[in-house]
């Protein structure tokens, strides 16, 4: 069997701006209800966990402006995902929930506070998906003149994670004994301060509160740089990978399992799940036209995708000629994604119109697909994928109610939950 998460790529955002089958979510974007509805639909189909982006900035590379961005809704506005975690909890039996935050701009005692917090609030089902920020108009935001350079924003997330963990053990398991014959709650001699003095952070600690239930909630990354991929097999739980090929997906497999060694873990103590993008339809003529309209329409409007590109690379593509061979772009910001969108190295036309970005592809309908998704993660050797689709209530249900049954039928999937935690429903196979 394979595990199955949902990355809500746009995070708590506008979802179906000028779409069809959108109804007018767009109108009240800051309301839960849309991510309640998937979230209660994931948790019939037993997926380990919904993933939420995050970010925050409004960007203005593309143009110089943030016109095209808030034009088109496009990475701004965006609301903080953290509170709609226990909302999603609480609407839910079984699934993980994950959302985003970054170790280049909150504290590590903060960070391990709120991600406690939202252990104790989901009875074990949170994540933090661990990002270092790549922009410097966030960075900004925080007091940076620039963000840190790549490499060393890694270092930073390293140490910030081993704060972390000194803090959600700095209370003993039985620190709390809640004896009211005896007037004691908590044991003060099973509370200790951690006294971190490194090279990013001085924290005294101890936390002002217990570890949740996992105790360490679940630490996913997604970054895909080697320094990325590195920092994953030291710290992660699970890592989301983005490749466009099963081939792909299955070297990448192989790294972390060898970064893993290296760290000294196990290789099945990071789940990888891997990127997908689906076109559904009744039949393989439908599923084949739906994906042709997504491409005509992103060929119709290039201005979302070169504002997005713009904003990746903190580079102004708009001054660059569209059908002109494009020269590979080096970048301090967001190079997963870059690398992503510059696979092909043809023309910026090209890259803008690539509808094959967000991960391996899959056409056909439900039945087709989910034999092609079985037979593709037995080529990699694990250990899941990853939806990346736009989450209109159209989608959700093609996936919830129509792939996943068809992946159950083949039992490719689990078909309940067996374990109480995140942790658990990732360690289950």
């Amino acid at each position: 069997m394979f595990h199955l998460g949902w990355f809500v790529g746009r995070g708590y955002a506008v979802h179906g701006w000028k779409q069809d089958w959108w109804g007018q979510e767009y109108k009240d974007w800051t309301g839960p209800d849309l991510y309640i509805d998937l979230a209660r639909a994931l948790d019939r189909a037993c997926f380990d966990f919904v993933m939420m982006e995050d970010g925050s900035l409004i960007p203005d590379a593309y143009q110089g402006s943030s016109n095209a961005y808030l034009r088109h809704a496009i990475f701004a506005p965006k609301a903080d995902p953290m509170p709609l975690m226990p909302l999603l909890g609480q609407a839910t039996k079984g699934l993980g929930v994950i959302a985003t935050m970054t170790t280049s701009f909150y504290p590590p005692y903060l960070g391990a506070r709120l991600a406690a917090t939202l252990d104790h609030l989901t009875h074990g089902r949170a994540g933090i998906n661990l990002v270092t920020a790549h922009n410097d108009r966030a960075a900004q935001n925080f007091g940076l003149d620039r963000i840190y350079e790549h490499d060393k924003r890694y270092e930073i997330a390293g140490e910030w994670v081993e704060v972390a963990d000194k803090l959600w053990n700095s209370w003993e398991p039985d620190a709390v004994v809640a004896d009211i014959d005896g007037g004691t709650f908590a044991n003060g001699d099973k509370v200790h301060p951690i006294d971190h003095v490194g090279e990013y952070f001085k924290v005294r600690g101890p936390l002002n509160m217990p570890a949740g239930p996992q105790g360490r909630p679940v630490i996913c990354q997604a970054g895909g740089s080697a320094a990325g991929k590195k920092f994953a097999a030291q710290y992660a739980d699970t890592v989301i990978a983005l490749v466009r090929t099963v081939e792909g997906a299955r070297k990448y497999k192989e790294d972390i399992v060898q970064l893993l060694a290296e760290a000294g873990r196990a290789p099945d103590a990071c789940k990888v799940l891997f990127c997908v993008t689906l076109s559904l339809g009744d039949s393989q003529g439908d599923a084949e036209a739906r994906k042709a309209k997504h491409k005509a329409d992103l060929a119709a409007d290039l201005e979302p995708r070169l504002a997005s590109l713009s904003f990746y690379a903190q580079k102004d593509f708009s001054q660059l000629p569209l059908d002109e061979p494009l020269t590979p772009i080096k970048t301090n910001a967001s190079r997963t994604m870059i690398e992503a969108y510059m696979a092909k190295q043809t023309t910026l036309r090209d890259v803008a119109m690539d509808d094959e970005v967000q991960g391996i592809s899959f056409v056909g309908t439900c039945d087709k697909v989910a034999g092609e998704m079985a037979d593709a993660m037995k080529e990699i050797g694990g250990d899941g994928f990853l939806i990346t689709e736009p989450i209109s209530r159209r989608a959700i249900a093609e996936i919830a109610d129509g792939l996943v049954p068809a992946l159950q039928k083949r039992k490719a999937v689990r078909s309940a939950y067996t374990k109480s935690t995140l942790r658990g429903h990732l360690q289950e196979f």
